[in-house]
């Protein structure tokens, strides 16, 4: 178009130039191979070893040697969970999170569930990864730093979402150097510990012995039994991250199933000798809790104490300066999973359509901004703390977990054609039981915590979906009103015989944007005929077909839009020719429709001088600041764009 104007430099510079559509490599180089995809995904867990194992400690203070069958028993919580996911992946090969696995196996009722406390649960993952690297960060500068925390963790958040809104496999990238310093520091220090206090294990195995009867002379099997519980279900923050490998799936390098079980394999396995090998270690240098400080500065404190000052100093800043940043890539997994759940939510009209689509740079920016923004704000109500947020945490991400090994159960118990279906049975069987159990510890331990606020937003979260499903259902039984006159336009095409008009450029021509062949199009062709009778020779018909989080999933997805796309337009033209009036079809493929509906402009200008554009809108009776907010009235923004380049625009509006 003429006059087109300047691109946006401050948006190439933060966010990055548009990505190409045609360019047959996009997924390749969008995708993720598998150690990306643990850096990205597998972060969230990895680095709930900052805080979960403290958690358990802290529950377990009067008998810290207990701590060793909460470890076994968290050890093997990772373990089930692991291997009933990988089972969820091969059933869903092309994504297979908990919204959808909830809503496939078991209702469209309870995917909405599991997918609003998903939502929630990311929100507080992004919020509660960055006040805890926030912690790590400042457990290890001056004191008096400290008023400077809560600001640096609100500029993370925005950096955060700068970064996501450029792409996940660059913001994954940038991280993935800090995320193997991280292992290799923790790694090393596990393994050192073990070597060095190896003569103090018997110790260990006796103190465990004197424990349990200390614990159950005081306090009985039952009370002891509860505590054991407790500890295992605070340090349950340490699985949050499991679920994020099979809702991750698109963005997973091909073959996708492989990759994903290899990603799986790489989180479990780091996942549980981190979560074990610290707990071991509190044991063996019997650290404890100390104001100020993580448990883990307090560890590699008395773990170098012997080293060499300059030494013991630099593997300590090295340790919490990774962990810290280890933590801040924790919230990737927020921002790569959470606005793909919301995406997918949006696509089946459980939320606005908006939060469906893709920008330019082919991530679900809307759904990125909104996460981040959530997070920011909470972050801020909550003046960073980790203790606050770490009661809100967990207890959704079970509900997920629950939710998802139940579909699986029901699944296996009706589907008897795999030979090994008693097996996969048993382990989502243990898988529900285990994930249930500690959904039901949580939610009575946390909920007069604070969790009760957990459980208020994700009730209200849910019920503002229902309202929004509602909305769109009635909308559309009243577009099914105007779609009367498809059938009519069909068999009119199909009793006459279709011949193509020679074109006049010179002539008057009236371009019709249409989405899709509908009654919303007809209306729109009939009324343009019936306002402009006989004005028009030359009718285009133009319609461009939105790539969003339901198609963009591969070539094979892109090209089925395509060739429906030119199918439906194709539709109208036969219609005009057949009635002798020379029309003509013209689309393409976009994230956007506002640009990529001026580039179709630009085209159609230079070939029709002549040239009027038009498109219609439904009009609602009711219309209110809801349905505003539900439909993106996206011909007003084409109107606009037009008319800032001094071209005709005409919206007809079309009453249900």
């Amino acid at each position: 178009m003429k006059n087109e104007p300047k691109s946006n430099w401050l948006k190439t510079i933060f966010i990055g130039k548009a990505r190409d559509i045609n360019d047959h490599s996009i997924f390749h180089k969008l995708s993720l191979a598998a150690i990306l995809a643990w850096v990205g995904l597998g972060a969230d867990g990895l680095s709930s070893s900052c805080y979960g194992p403290e958690e358990t400690m802290k529950a377990l203070i009067s008998h810290p040697a207990l701590a060793m069958f909460v470890a076994l028993a968290c050890v093997l919580t990772i373990g089930i969970i692991c291997v009933s996911y990988s089972q969820i992946i091969e059933l869903f090969p092309s994504g297979g999170g908990g919204y959808l696995v909830a809503s496939k196996l078991l209702s469209p009722a309870a995917g909405v569930v599991s997918g609003s406390a998903l939502l929630v649960d990311y929100v507080l993952t992004i919020a509660l990864s960055i006040a805890a690297g926030a912690d790590a960060l400042f457990s290890v500068l001056p004191e008096h730093w400290l008023p400077y925390k809560l600001t640096t963790a609100l500029v993370a958040a925005v950096v955060l979402i700068i970064m996501n809104l450029r792409g996940a496999k660059e913001s994954v990238i940038v991280w993935a150097p800090i995320f193997f310093v991280f292992l290799a520091t923790h790694t090393f220090a596990i393994f050192y510990g073990l070597s060095t206090h190896a003569s103090v294990l018997p110790e260990i195995a006796a103190a465990t012995v004197h424990d349990v009867s200390a614990a159950h002379a005081e306090l009985g099997w039952w009370k002891m039994a509860g505590l054991l519980l407790t500890a295992y279900s605070l340090g349950a923050g340490s699985y949050t991250g499991i679920e994020a490998v099979s809702n991750g799936l698109p963005i997973l390098r091909e073959p996708r199933v492989a990759t994903a079980r290899r990603t799986m394999i790489y989180m479990g396995v780091s996942l549980g000798f981190m979560v074990g090998g610290l707990l071991l270690m509190y044991q063996l240098y019997k650290t404890l809790p100390k104001d100020g400080s993580t448990m883990n500065a307090v560890l590699f404190a008395q773990m170098t104490e012997s080293w060499p000052a300059s030494v013991s100093q630099s593997f300590i800043w090295v340790s919490m300066f990774s962990a810290a940043a280890l933590l801040f890539i924790a919230a990737q997994t927020g921002f790569l999973d959470g606005p793909r759940v919301l995406a997918n939510m949006a696509v089946d009209r459980w939320f606005p359509a908006r939060f469906a689509t893709l920008s330019d740079r082919f991530v679900a920016q809307n759904g990125i901004i909104l996460m981040g923004v959530a997070a920011f704000i909470l972050i801020w109500v909550s003046d960073g703390s980790v203790a606050w947020l770490v009661v809100l945490y967990s207890i959704n991400v079970f509900v997920t977990f629950s939710l998802s090994q139940l579909g699986m159960v029901v699944h296996w118990s009706r589907e008897h054609s795999d030979p090994k279906w008693r097996r996969k049975l048993a382990i989502n069987f243990v898988g529900f039981l285990l994930t249930v159990t500690i959904l039901i510890a949580l939610s009575v331990i946390k909920f007069n915590e604070g969790g009760w606020v957990t459980i208020f937003v994700t009730g209200s979260l849910i019920a503002l979906a229902f309202a929004i499903k509602r909305h769109y259902n009635q909308t559309r039984e009243q577009l099914q009103r105007l779609d009367v006159l498809v059938e009519v336009f069909d068999s009119a095409i199909e009793t006459s015989q279709i011949t193509i008009p020679p074109c006049d450029p010179q002539a008057k021509t009236a371009v019709i944007f249409v989405n899709g062949f509908n009654g919303l199009g007809i209306h729109t062709t009939l009324a343009v005929q019936r306002m402009f009778p006989g004005v028009f020779k030359n009718f285009i018909f133009a319609e461009i077909g939105v790539v969003d989080a339901g198609n963009f999933k591969g070539a094979d997805e892109l090209g089925h839009l395509q060739s429906t796309v030119a199918r439906e337009t194709q539709r109208y033209t036969d219609y005009m020719n057949a009635h002798g009036i020379h029309a003509e079809a013209i689309y393409e493929i976009g994230t956007e429709i506002v640009a990529t509906a001026q580039h179709l402009g630009d085209k159609l200008e230079e070939r029709f001088p002549n040239v009027m554009f038009f498109g219609g809108q439904i009009v609602f009776t009711d219309e209110n600041y809801f349905t505003r907010i539900l439909h993106n009235f996206a011909v007003f923004g084409l109107q606009r764009a037009f008319f800032q380049h001094g071209l005709p625009f005409f919206v007809l509006p079309v009453r249900v």
